[in-house]
């Protein structure tokens, strides 16, 4: 494998670029017209423009991916997360024009992107599943029976996708109806298949993923567990490894079950196994990520290894170099998704000229970064401008570190979710462990991040007075 073409953009795209030029490894950006200036683009050894700004017209044109891949000889492409990461037909069409594509078989892609198909494939192997239904359906009259089967709250998800689209809570029978059209809706929409399914809802869940990797000659292993329960509309913005609330024996467990989730599909390279974990500690498998996740930094920290170092290992038929019982945890880490989003106005997305950007620095702070200072956030993709990720030798000196490094980033221009972070990480729920995907809709306010602010900048006046006063009574002192 000589070169790769990297079929995304931003920090993504830089980050598998690293260990592939680390690796000896050629580079290859494509770009819309609107990032043909991204740091992405001057980051790799070659640079191919492949359409204009929107997302379908550029990253989404599988076939110009395709076209200039072998225009310039690439003998791999990578699709990082978003865009054709979890494509089925991308997959196979790389393995038609004989590209290798850094990711699953089209196959284990096709199973997991369809939740019931996953589900159905893992039930073969005695994993625990919410209870629910195990058809997909779109009629209202049928919805309701199974509701009340099941026993109100339930959940409303939508079959074809993830991110939070076409999902509802439903908590009283006079809801469904408007909460299913609402769902249908949403789903038909973002996925272009309206079809959803009922699954009991579990209250105060954790959200907890497994990380796992998988060669080609029958290995599968876990890099130990993810919590992902801070999230605002069903999506994650704070992630942290390990996490506060699993024990050794539960560890084990959840992960020997995603292994077995990645061989009940026949799974090749990096994967995420997503649960639900309940109050009682009983998990349920949700879905699995058929990718590299966007938080994979925090379990790079805490194992040592480089994820994209193996999935491009394993891409080129290598065995993976070590056993489950090589891999231990050192230390904890965190991670924040620094979005150009308003978190006083229900984030939404803040488009506009980054005219101040300084990224901050220090032990145990790393920056996975796409932008520069000048530069403007379009408001043709997911607006997330970096990834802050901070590792401690605890978890409290982690939180820290985080902290010291969110006072530290500069930026200005767009709201970005910095200032809500602070607020998380210096929150008496987090620090204790004691939160579950409630967390926000709990304990967070625009009203509570003007307060913060009001507190802090109250604190910065106390010490400038408090080293004032210091400074005059040094110069009334008698020689």
């Amino acid at each position: 494998m000589n070169k790769i073409l990297v079929a995304n953009r931003g920090e993504i795209a830089i980050r598998i670029m690293r260990t592939a030029q680390k690796m000896g490894i050629k580079t290859v950006a494509v770009y819309s017209t609107i990032d043909r200036n991204a740091p992405h683009v001057k980051f790799a050894d070659e640079a191919v423009c492949i359409g204009e700004a929107p997302s379908i017209s550029s990253y989404l044109n599988a076939n110009r991916i395709i076209e200039m891949a072998k225009t310039l000889q690439a003998d791999a492409i990578h699709p990082g997360y978003g865009f054709l990461s979890e494509n089925a037909a991308f997959a196979e069409l790389c393995e038609t024009h004989g590209i290798t594509f850094i990711g699953p078989k089209s196959k284990a892609i096709k199973i997991m992107g369809s939740k019931l198909a996953a589900k159905e494939a893992v039930s073969q192997y005695n994993i625990p599943l919410v209870p629910g239904i195990d058809e997909a359906i779109t009629d209202t009259k049928k919805a309701k029976e199974i509701a009340k089967s099941i026993g109100f709250p339930v959940l409303i998800k939508a079959s074809a996708g993830g991110g939070g689209k076409g999902m509802r809570i439903v908590e009283k029978e006079n809801e469904l109806e408007a909460q299913m059209k609402r769902a249908i809706s949403e789903a038909h929409s973002a996925f272009g298949d309206g079809s959803v399914f009922i699954e009991k809802y579990v209250s105060s869940p954790r959200h907890i993923e497994i990380q796992i990797m998988a060669d080609g000659h029958g290995n599968i292993l876990h890099f130990f567990e993810r919590e992902c329960s801070i999230q605002r509309r069903h999506q994650k913005v704070i992630e942290e490894a390990p996490s506060s609330i699993l024990n050794p024996e539960l560890r084990k467990k959840m992960g020997e079950a995603a292994v077995k989730v990645a061989r009940s599909c026949d799974y090749l390279g990096a994967g995420t196994v997503e649960f639900l974990l309940d109050s009682h500690h009983n998990f349920y498998f949700l879905e699995m990520n058929t990718r590299l996740q966007v938080e994979h930094p925090v379990t790079e920290l805490i194992t040592g290894v480089d994820l994209v170092e193996l999935q491009i290992r394993i891409a080129r038929g290598e065995k993976l170099p070590m056993a489950q019982d090589d891999l231990n945890i050192s230390g904890h880490a965190l991670e924040l998704r620094v979005y150009a989003e308003d978190p006083l106005n229900d984030f939404l997305p803040s488009v506009g000229h980054l005219k101040t950007y300084k990224l901050p620095s220090g032990p145990g702070i790393r920056v996975d970064n796409g932008f520069e200072q000048g530069m403007d956030i379009p408001i043709y993709y997911d607006p997330m401008i970096s990834k802050l990720i901070t590792y401690g030798k605890n978890r409290e000196e982690a939180i820290q570190t985080m902290i010291d490094a969110i006072s530290k980033y500069r930026i200005e221009g767009v709201e970005t979710t910095l200032d809500f972070g602070k607020f998380v990480f210096e929150h008496h729920a987090f620090k204790s462990g004691r939160f579950d995907t409630h967390f926000v809709p709990k304990y967070y306010t625009p009203e509570s991040i003007e307060q913060h602010k009001k507190n802090d900048a109250e604190m910065a006046a106390l010490i400038v007075a408090k080293h004032y006063m210091e400074a005059q009574n040094k110069l009334r002192l008698p020689r």
